[in-house]
């Protein structure tokens, strides 16, 4: 009896996943396996794999007998989610890899029967659209055509790949090939309609010739075409140069002795009350009141704005005494000059030059400092060395420059004579103003440089030890705090560390005045102002404080006095002495207007 579908031996209709179910079950394992491969291979699902399943049963095949039963049912499960054939677009992973990952094949199944091998050459053409549509739905527009896997691994093992090309193919890819002749047009450019023309190429012209040798526009020669140019380098000093060791760099530089504090000379002359102003403390206390508060209508003025105003009022105290010492007229300040000074040190070539201080120029020299005993016992002095570290690691290093020995003053200038040298480090910025140490360092230096430029201009180039000693004065500020150094040069030999050695005197760190405080500092019931402050400060403290800082607030600072003033006779007879001695109290010494409050009110008390 011939074998009748599989459907009509059921008892009953079943559902699709039921039926699939009982033919995995009667077909066996091994056609099972064949047709889920090749019926997903082929995108086949439902009724279609159903179908498959029946070709590959076959007419010979063995078919379960009688009514077929369905399989227990089992205990209720939520659907399961469908199954997705392409991940979800936040996979971490990119399209390209994921279409590589799912258009791998499933492994190869067992033979394929002939009815099977009908079907999928008919159903393949159905199943494709859908897949092309998930893959372009899923690669951004990307087309790729399933195949096998691109290989992970090392390239395989050829003779190209081992060895490289063979010498052949190797040579003819690095010959050169002949370049064709190139002929030359001509570019037509907008030089006759003298102006911009677009698509047009820019005309070149030849390099105009001035007539005259502009600096500003001239190119320069190269460093090599140089006329100065010298295979030995020198190393320059200039007034940016800020020395790491500090005075002990310049000492080893200058071959110098260093003695601490002012020679007795000049302290003698300091000291002396004949050779002071009448009324000095006042005088100076006005010029640092002058810089400090009134100079400017800032709250606070910038030290580049008092530090050189308090010079120039210093100076011109020193030349109020000129009628009373006729020598102090005989001198001149000079600003922006230049300097040079060369000088050898153990085979180093080293130069100070360029632009430095203010400097004060005198008609006499200043008499030396030392005695030629004090000269003679320098022999014996051990200049101090800090090794491993350069003397030279600061200065800058040049080859081309010029030997050369210069002033900075022409011959038969009058005052020829350097005296005293002054170093203002007016930067605002903390950070661009030289440190006490470094401000010391450099203001030896250029006190050496001055020396040493007048002494190869008296007695030549020729090292040797001076007859006559000279010496150079230098100060150096920031507006506050001052420098002193007196420098006495005794020789100009300077290559060994042996022999005479010259002399310099520092005086560091002095204080013209501990704060000046711009702004006055007001707490409850008390007043603080500056030394400097006006008289009816101290006044308001001492009789209605908030009245005071009502009328400083306002401007108007003469209101405290007519309150006193307007009180009632009694009151002020009985307040005389107190205010008295709390004025002496409150005010400090040399202030602005004191005796003039304190006889106000004396005036008051007596009416």
């Amino acid at each position: 009896m011939a074998e009748q579908p599989f459907v009509s031996r059921c008892s009953g209709p079943l559902p699709p996943r039921q039926l699939l179910s009982v033919h995995i079950v009667h077909a066996g394992p091994a056609a099972a396996t064949t047709a889920l491969s090749w019926g997903r291979l082929l995108g086949l699902q439902g009724l279609p794999l159903l179908l498959l399943f029946l070709l590959a049963h076959g007419p010979g095949s063995s078919a379960p007998p009688g009514p077929c039963r369905p399989l227990p049912a089992r205990s209720p499960t939520p659907p399961a989610p469908p199954r997705r054939l392409w991940p979800s677009l936040s996979h971490r992973r990119s399209p390209i890899a994921q279409l590589r990952r799912h258009s791998r094949p499933d492994p190869a199944p067992p033979a394929l029967p002939q009815a099977l091998a009908k079907m999928a050459a008919v159903r393949p053409m159905a199943a494709r659209p859908a897949v092309l549509c998930r893959v372009a739905a899923h690669s951004r527009s990307i087309l790729t055509r399933p195949g096998p896997p691109r290989p992970r691994g090392p390239l395989p093992r050829t003779p190209w790949t081992t060895r490289g090309p063979p010498p052949d193919q190797l040579a003819r890819v690095v010959e050169r090939r002949p370049v064709r002749e190139q002929v030359e047009l001509d570019s037509i450019t907008y030089e006759g309609r003298q102006h911009y023309m677009p698509g047009l190429a820019r005309p070149r012209f030849p390099p105009w010739d001035r007539g005259w040798r502009d600096p500003w526009h001239s190119p320069g020669p190269r460093i090599e075409d140089m006329a100065l140019r010298k295979e030995r380098g020198c190393f320059i000093c200039h007034q940016r140069v800020r020395m790491l060791e500090g005075v002990r760099q310049a000492q080893w530089l200058t071959k110098t002795k260093l003695v601490q504090g002012l020679p007795a000379a000049v302290l003698s002359i300091a000291e002396n009350p004949a050779y002071q102003l009448q009324e000095q403390e006042e005088a100076v206390h006005r010029a640092i009141a002058h810089a400090r508060l009134w100079e400017t209508t800032e709250v606070s003025p910038r030290r580049e704005k008092y530090c050189p105003v308090l010079f120039e009022d210093l100076i011109h105290l020193c030349r109020s005494m000129s009628m009373k010492y006729p020598s102090l007229a005989r001198r001149m300040l000079a600003r922006n000059y230049r300097i040079a000074a060369t000088w050898e040190r153990e085979s180093t070539l080293l130069q100070i030059r360029g632009l430095n201080g203010i400097l004060m120029n005198s008609m006499t020299p200043i008499p030396p400092i030392a005695s030629k005993e004090e000269i003679l016992a320098t022999k014996d002095h051990v200049l101090e060395t800090f090794y491993p570290i350069s003397p030279t690691i600061d200065l800058q290093e040049v080859n081309v420059y010029q030997e050369l020995n210069d002033t900075g003053f022409k011959d038969g200038y009058p005052y020829s004579h350097p005296h005293t040298l002054y170093f203002l480090e007016s930067a605002n910025n903390r950070p661009n103003r030289f440190r006490p140490e470094q401000l010391r360092a450099k203001m030896l230096m250029f006190a050496f440089g001055n020396a040493l430029a007048k002494a190869k201009a008296l007695y030549g180039n020729d090292p040797q030890v001076l007859e006559q000693p000279i010496v150079v004065q230098s100060v150096g500020t920031d507006g506050q705090l001052f420098q002193f150094l007196v420098f006495q040069l005794n020789t100009t030999d300077l290559v060994s560390n042996d022999g005479i050695k010259n002399l310099v005197w520092i005086d560091s760190d002095q204080y013209l005045y501990e704060s000046a405080q711009c702004v006055p500092e007001v707490k409850k019931k008390v007043v603080i102002v500056s030394e400097w402050g006006q008289s009816t400060a101290g006044l308001g403290m001492v009789l209605d404080v908030q009245h005071f800082q009502l009328c400083q607030r306002s401007g108007s600072w003469h209101a405290a006095v007519v309150q006193v003033l307007n009180q009632p006779r009694g009151l002020m007879l009985a307040l005389a002495p107190f205010l008295q001695e709390s004025l002496k109290q409150v005010l400090l010494p040399g202030s602005i207007c004191t005796a003039d409050v304190l006889h106000s009110i004396q005036a008051a008390c007596q009416a």
